[in-house]
């Protein structure tokens, strides 16, 4: 019986979504292969939380815990953290110095794809279209006309590496922008402002499954709010249509897209890429390495309709790390 980690929480405004991802991991677990132990990553505290929510502290220098004077150690680390610092890389560079598997993408993968701007920038050269961007860091000075000059309105005001659509603000009217990039800012330093693209948006989930990379059923999401939004994308005020509602031929591009980028990446464990299909160009939005996993969540409700069950799912991911 292996001993798996599932790591869950985090830094960012996305923790409370992260534990609940954490959680349906611990629960759909195969017991007959698996230990589950939950550890909480906060800012103030590393602790494996036991069925009776004991809190027992983890030590930092080689990941272990020590319950009833007894030292456990993980065999792999289930990365279930959104956000900082499990999707940022963080997490995935300090457990590779300690030689611990882990299921999601390598750290500089996990750096790279957290950061709009520098996946983007990387993926371009690859024939996959994006929206028009313009690029703000903390202190520079707002030029609204010039802003508005390249990307025009509507437009998006996006925090630059925070995912879960916080601080993401949909831009009517140049009078907006100063506010927008400021509710921006209190989630990152850097903001990236995109054009507003006006098509069908789709999610797309790619993994390696048994050692092939694997296209999930793509989800199409039709939002109630003017975007696909926090309250849209965790508190049901959206339509997830799985699979979308688009030609075999849309699919098929859209498909191979999501693919090139994840092989592109050299990527690992699971992805999830937005993409808007404007006048039958997809064009991509952003790509989650963490995304979320609970019941409700998208790369679950893909991997259903394709088949794969939840335990499956995490079973191949943990399986995959430990080969």
């Amino acid at each position: 019986m292996k001993n798996i980690a599932i790591i869950m929480g985090g830094y960012s405004s996305e923790y409370k979504i992260s534990l609940i991802s954490g959680n349906v991991v611990y629960q759909f677990l195969d017991r007959n292969k698996f230990n589950g132990f939950q550890i909480h990553i906060f800012k103030e505290k590393w602790v494996y939380v036991d069925v009776n929510n004991v809190e027992f502290p983890i030590d930092k220098n080689d990941f272990s815990v020590t319950v009833d004077e007894a030292k456990i150690t993980f065999d792999c680390v289930f990365n279930a953290i959104h956000g900082t610092p499990g999707e940022d890389g963080l997490m995935q560079a300090y457990l590779e110095l300690l030689n611990i598997p882990q299921t999601s993408c390598d750290y500089y993968q996990a750096a790279l794809t957290f950061n709009k701007r520098d996946l983007l920038s990387v993926l371009k050269p690859y024939g996959i279209k994006t929206a028009i961007s313009y690029y703000l860091n903390k202190g520079d000075s707002i030029n609204t006309k010039e802003i508005v000059a390249k990307v025009g309105l509507p437009c998006f005001v996006k925090p630059n590496k925070a995912g879960s659509s916080f601080g993401i603000s949909k831009v009517k009217t140049a009078a907006e922008l100063p506010i927008a990039i400021e509710i921006a800012y209190k989630e990152d330093n850097e903001i990236i402002i995109e054009s507003f693209l006006d098509g069908t948006e789709v999610s797309v989930g790619v993994i390696n499954y048994k050692g092939t990379v694997t296209v999930l059923p793509i989800t199409e999401i039709v939002s109630d709010n003017d975007f696909f939004d926090y309250e849209a994308k965790y508190l049901g005020k959206s339509q997830e249509i799985t699979p979308a509602r688009i030609s075999d031929e849309m699919t098929q591009k859209v498909s191979e897209i999501a693919k090139r980028a994840y092989e592109v990446l050299k990527m690992k464990g699971f992805s999830r890429s937005e993409f808007i299909i404007v006048n039958g160009e997809p064009h991509m939005l952003e790509m989650n390495t963490i995304p979320g996993l609970t019941t409700e969540s998208l790369i679950p409700q893909q991997a259903k309709a394709a088949g794969i069950s939840l335990e499956d799912l995490f079973s191949n991911a943990i399986e995959l790390a430990l080969v």
